[in-house]
């Protein structure tokens, strides 16, 4: 059972995490200045909402069940990413902190600048999430009055968050991605092998790696969903950090663009030169790399790793790269591109795996060592997975083990005359 988060209260979850991390609901009522009755009432309250006992009662205090040891370790992570997000905030706007700020934020009023910033606007953010304008303008004028600083600024007909909101959103949304894993584990707990995943996938992964996964993974875990999301690396990176996204999969960057990922290597690539089946360089083995000029390119534009990597080719042979007519990072209107005429461009070997097969694309020559890239997993440093998640990461490590055993298979690398 998911419960929306509308019916969240911060001040009640804390209560269950103190009970669970004192043992005792006289110790807790005391820690959050709260009548016995009323920390007693909020736990109940917290117990009905997510269909679970938490607590195993005695008269020498209460011991946290397995659906209170689950839920509690993601309820103080998520606190502890209100408070951050709440003191960040303050610090920034160089006043002082606010002693236990996670129990003056409400979840409503977080979810109220969470809803506004994705709507850009109170009127839609009120119909998406069906609260009234003047709540979602009450919440969010509290929580600016709050934390002493303004959140929320008109510009034309859109509103928009400022920075001290970016901060505070980053830490909210994580907050949120942290309790909706504990509802997952706990719906595991009357499903075995329920709950959620959600992977970003950049063009390699998801030719024939993650689709093999995907369906490995779908055989042992029927219960489970598995929603992937493809995109750029920067708009990927920043869900990621923000909890929307599980894991991300694909190229990996050296240094690590930001400090709160980790990476991990699972496998080398090695792009090579793709052109049309007939292309005229494939009927001539051991062409001059000066040829490469002679024909047009389609790449992806500025700043993109593999336009880094293409125009190393070039200067490595002592060459300027070509003119680029057609800057491009659609592997699908690449691929098309390619088929019309005597296009070139680089690509993973399975990214063209089908069109290969089909006669339709062919490697005209290897791109080089220097050209090699790592690919693997990026989280963020922090990240705690469920068991779900986990089983998902393995199953994706075996199938990059299994496919880099096969490598040896291939054939010898092309060598330019």
């Amino acid at each position: 059972m998911m419960i929306a988060h509308r019916e969240l209260n911060l001040r009640h979850l804390e209560a269950v995490a103190a009970a669970a991390r004192l043992g005792s609901i006289s110790s807790a009522s005391h820690t959050m200045n709260l009548s016995q009755p009323a920390l007693t009432q909020a736990v109940a309250k917290v117990e009905a909402q997510l269909g679970h006992v938490l607590f195993d009662r005695q008269p020498s205090g209460v011991t946290s069940t397995e659906a209170g040891r689950l839920i509690t370790a993601r309820i103080e992570r998520a606190l502890a990413y209100v408070a951050r997000g709440g003191q960040s905030v303050r610090r920034g706007a160089r006043l002082p902190p606010l002693p236990h700020i996670e129990r003056r934020i409400t979840f409503g009023q977080l979810r109220a600048l969470i809803a506004v910033d994705q709507a850009g606007s109170f009127a839609l953010a009120s119909k998406r999430i069906g609260l009234s304008e003047p709540a979602l303008h009450r919440a969010s004028r509290d929580l600016e009055q709050l934390l002493g600083v303004p959140l929320l600024v008109r510009q034309g007909r859109t509103v928009q968050p400022t920075t001290a909101a970016a901060v505070l959103l980053r830490f909210a949304r994580l907050a949120q991605s942290e309790l909706e894993a504990g509802f997952d584990e706990l719906e595991a707990l009357r499903s075995e092998g329920a709950g959620r995943v959600t992977v970003g996938t950049m063009p390699l992964a998801r030719a024939i790696l993650l689709p093999q996964a995907l369906a490995r993974f779908a055989r042992a875990y029927p219960m489970a969903s598995v929603n992937v999301v493809e995109g750029p690396y920067v708009e990927l990176l920043a869900r990621l950090r923000e909890g929307e996204m599980d894991l991300l999969i694909g190229a990996m960057r050296d240094p690590p663009p930001v400090k709160d990922i980790a990476q991990e290597p699972l496998f080398i690539d090695d792009p090579v030169i793709v052109g049309r089946a007939g292309h005229p360089l494939l009927s001539k083995p051991g062409f001059a790399f000066s040829r490469l000029l002679d024909f047009p390119w389609v790449i992806a534009a500025t700043g993109a790793p593999v336009r880094h990597r293409w125009e190393e080719m070039f200067t490595e042979h002592g060459l300027e790269p070509p003119r680029l007519r057609i800057e491009c990072g659609s592997v699908l209107v690449v691929r098309g591109l390619m088929l019309e005429d005597d296009w070139l461009t680089l690509m993973s070997r399975d990214q063209f795996l089908f069109e290969r097969r089909a006669g339709l694309l062919g490697e005209v020559a290897g791109a080089g060592l220097s050209l090699r890239r790592q690919i693997g997993l990026t989280v963020r440093d922090d990240w705690r997975p469920t068991q779900l998640q986990t089983a998902f990461t393995d199953t994706f490590r075996t199938v990059c083990a299994e496919w880099t055993s096969g490598k040896a298979m291939e054939r010898e690398p092309f060598r330019y005359a």
